[in-house]
């Protein structure tokens, strides 16, 4: 794709129309079949570039995060969290729905070819299956010796990209999955967000079809965990993007509120830094990321984010209606090396 192609052949704004099961959480774009995908927590939409709505997956009864679509195979990857916290609370009075007991963590697989119409249903369709990972349980239900709970703060699962092995710009893809971190003010350990690898081949192995009153424990666990020192963020990485323009990878956080931080909202990891082991919360040794210049204050990217991988990309300016649906612009920008990303105007 040449550097006037995405110009020239997707529309500069998408609204997404208007729904009331939350906020938009995430986008993905099937360039070749001219599809977007967009999630509001407990569906997700499927819908052409001029905004025409082909169908949705609904019934999803936790938060369905950010999401990525693999041009491997076709599917679109998510994080769905069915979690007892202030988010799991809000979902249940949104639904009217108890969720199980038990804090379960998936990666959820869908396969949007199968998205055809309205109203379809997350675990009767058979358009939806879901991968357990234990690690984030035993990380979020943890109590720590001095009583606080959640290991590193975690608080689950968010941003999710697919893309090369970090310091590899080819080679074989993965799915990095993005943990949600507490931003706590009163506790240290949540200065690092941490990012785990997956393979995807193993992630579809063991993925179950969804049952979520009675969460199923078929899962695995990461093949590499990485932690990258961005200081305190308020509910850690909402949405991760691999860009092949750049080789880098895009972070889009809310930013933290600790004084002693620069509290930047968006991140852009070197892809061509291989991890560097070092030293990370709790004085354990972790593979840590290299990030440019800090961070930057770019305020979009956390309620989606896509990268065409020629210097273009959407990013979402969410907005609440008066009557309490959420929507969402989806708006392009091309890359400039000085001022990061440039927002296309209509003209």
């Amino acid at each position: 794709m040449d550097n006037n192609q995405t110009k020239k052949e997707f529309p500069k704004n998408i609204n997404t129309g208007n729904w009331s099961q939350g906020h938009i959480q995430g986008i993905a774009v099937d360039k070749a079949k001219g599809y977007i995908y967009y999630c509001f927590t407990t569906i997700l939409v499927k819908a052409k570039f001029d905004g025409t709505v082909i169908g949705w997956v609904k019934g999803f009864l936790g938060h369905l995060g950010c999401i990525d679509y693999n041009e491997g195979d076709g599917k679109v990857y998510a994080s769905l969290e069915l979690k007892h916290d202030a988010i799991g609370a809000g979902i249940e009075k949104n639904t009217g729905i108890k969720i199980a007991e038990e804090n379960a963590f998936y990666i959820a697989i869908i396969d949007v070819d199968k998205i055809c119409r309205p109203d379809m249903d997350a675990e009767k369709d058979e358009v939806v299956k879901t991968a357990y990972l234990p690690i984030v349980v035993e990380w979020f239900d943890a109590i720590l010796p001095d009583g606080k709970q959640h290991k590193y703060a975690v608080s689950g699962i968010d941003g999710t990209g697919v893309g090369p092995v970090f310091g590899e710009k080819n080679g074989t893809k993965k799915l990095m999955v993005a943990c949600g971190i507490y931003g706590d003010n009163n506790r240290e350990d949540n200065d690092f967000n941490i990012i785990m690898q997956y393979d995807i081949r193993a992630v579809n192995e063991c993925a179950l079809t969804p049952s979520q009153l009675a969460p199923h424990h078929s899962g695995l666990m990461p093949e590499e965990v990485y932690f990258m020192y961005t200081g305190n963020t308020d509910w850690g990485i909402q949405n991760l993007e691999y860009d092949e323009y750049t080789g880098n990878w895009l972070v889009a956080v809310y930013k933290g509120h600790k004084e002693q931080f620069r509290n930047y909202p968006f991140f852009i990891i070197d892809g061509s830094v291989k991890p560097r082991t070092d030293t990370v919360t709790y004085g354990e040794t972790g593979k840590v990321l290299t990030l440019f210049n800090g961070g930057i204050y770019f305020n979009k990217g956390t309620t989606g984010m896509y990268s065409f991988g020629d210097g273009y990309y959407y990013f979402s300016h969410d907005y609440r209606n008066e009557d309490k649906t959420y929507a969402s612009n989806i708006r392009l920008y091309r890359y400039d090396e000085k001022e990061t990303f440039v927002l296309l105007e209509d003209k």
